[in-house]
């Protein structure tokens, strides 16, 4: 199958040998993992426990969705706007520029077309009727970041992709010519060309694979858009680390940070930040407003869907951080957006129609899965 990509090879595998990552048959978490941070206690959970739709895995509903194709003809008073498409897709417009992040449009977080995590509902805006970009950013490989349906569609465009070492070879194995490829190691940065636009690599604690003999054969990382006036902050998908407290002081002051809240377990709180962790990040990076991604869009763990907002919005007054948690497919600028307004109570239009849960394998019951999906 193509979806699932290539490996590396050539000059781009002799540089990411070259990488301090690299650890001889793959890339690796170096910053130490503060304790706690996984509950050892609690058991990975078990193949038959993922596909059952058991918890209010998937809303009852659409979610309400807004158009932003009148706002995009606007410039944005402020100079920074984002509008959050679904999952960690956002379109952010910085001093000028538009820059997309970890575009997926297709129907599933899967290699299938037919299996796998299914989309809740359709993006807000189709792809063809998205606006020209000047940079998409794509912070690792796995398939709810790294969409080959939505890449093979922008093979024909002349947007500049910018990502992690390796994972320009599945750009370029689905069709993406090799000089629209800039690939960065951590603390590494690109500039577009004749732009004040720049993209910087860094750190974050998470891993890589599209199949299970690929595991970490490419990097992840967070990712810094910096134009003249605005900084952004993505998190791509990581646990908690003492590394954001450096980027904070390497790459900062940050006018926005969007950061991963759902597909959170306890089993699995190394590498996935989860609310309660996105808020302590958020300090540590210096404790600028908030946009949570990667919720809302995918059932990838066993905890309700809506649990991710509804526990942000909880916990944020203690952290004093400022959410910002706009609606699908609205554009907000952060320095003007207002309280949260938990619009995801709501969700309307006709109920989505019932899936009958997949029937695992009877050993699926107690097999436990390597690891997280995403």
């Amino acid at each position: 199958m193509k979806s699932l990509g290539k490996r590396a090879e050539g000059l781009r595998l002799e540089r990411m040998e070259a990488s301090p990552r690299w650890a001889g048959a793959g890339f690796r978490n170096v910053a130490p993992i503060a304790p706690g941070l996984r509950d050892t206690t609690v058991p990975m959970p078990t193949l038959r426990e993922f596909l059952r739709r058991g918890e209010r895995r998937v809303p009852d509903a659409p979610l309400p969705v807004l158009d932003p194709r009148q706002t995009w003809l606007r410039r944005p008073d402020t100079g920074l706007r984002t509008t959050w498409l679904g999952h960690s897709t956002v379109l952010i417009e910085i001093d000028g520029y538009r820059v997309l992040t970890d575009p997926v449009w297709g129907p599933r977080a899967s290699p299938s077309v037919l299996l796998g995590p299914k989309r809740f509902q359709p993006m807000p805006v189709a792809l063809r009727q998205m606006p020209e970009v000047d940079l998409i950013v794509i912070s690792h490989d796995h398939y709810d970041h790294l969409d080959y349906p939505t890449i093979k569609a922008l093979v024909k465009s002349k947007v500049p992709f910018v990502t992690s070492l390796g994972v320009g070879a599945h750009l370029q194995a689905w069709g993406i010519a090799p000089e629209r490829i800039h690939e960065l190691d951590w603390w590494e940065s690109f500039t577009l060309p004749g732009t004040g636009l720049s993209v910087t690599a860094a750190p974050s604690q998470h891993f890589s694979g599209r199949t299970l003999k690929s595991r970490n054969a490419t990097l992840w990382s967070s990712l810094v858009m910096r134009g003249p006036r605005h900084a952004v902050f993505f998190s791509g998908d990581t646990g908690l680390t003492g590394e954001y407290a450096r980027i904070r002081e390497l790459l900062g002051p940050f006018d926005l940070v969007m950061l991963e809240v759902g597909a959170f377990h306890p089993a699995w709180g190394d590498i996935h930040l989860g609310p309660d962790h996105a808020l302590e990040a958020a300090v540590l990076l210096g404790n600028a407003p908030l946009l949570p991604v990667h919720w809302g869009t995918f059932a990838l763990a066993m905890h309700a869907w809506d649990q991710p907002p509804e526990r942000l919005l909880e916990a944020a007054p203690g952290f004093g951080t400022h959410l910002v948690m706009p609606r699908l497919g609205e554009a907000v600028e952060p320095a003007h957006s207002e309280a949260v307004t938990p619009w995801w109570r709501h969700p309307h239009v006709e109920p989505l129609k019932a899936q009958a849960p997949a029937e695992p394998p009877p050993t699926a019951a107690t097999t436990p899965l390597p690891w997280p999906l995403d």
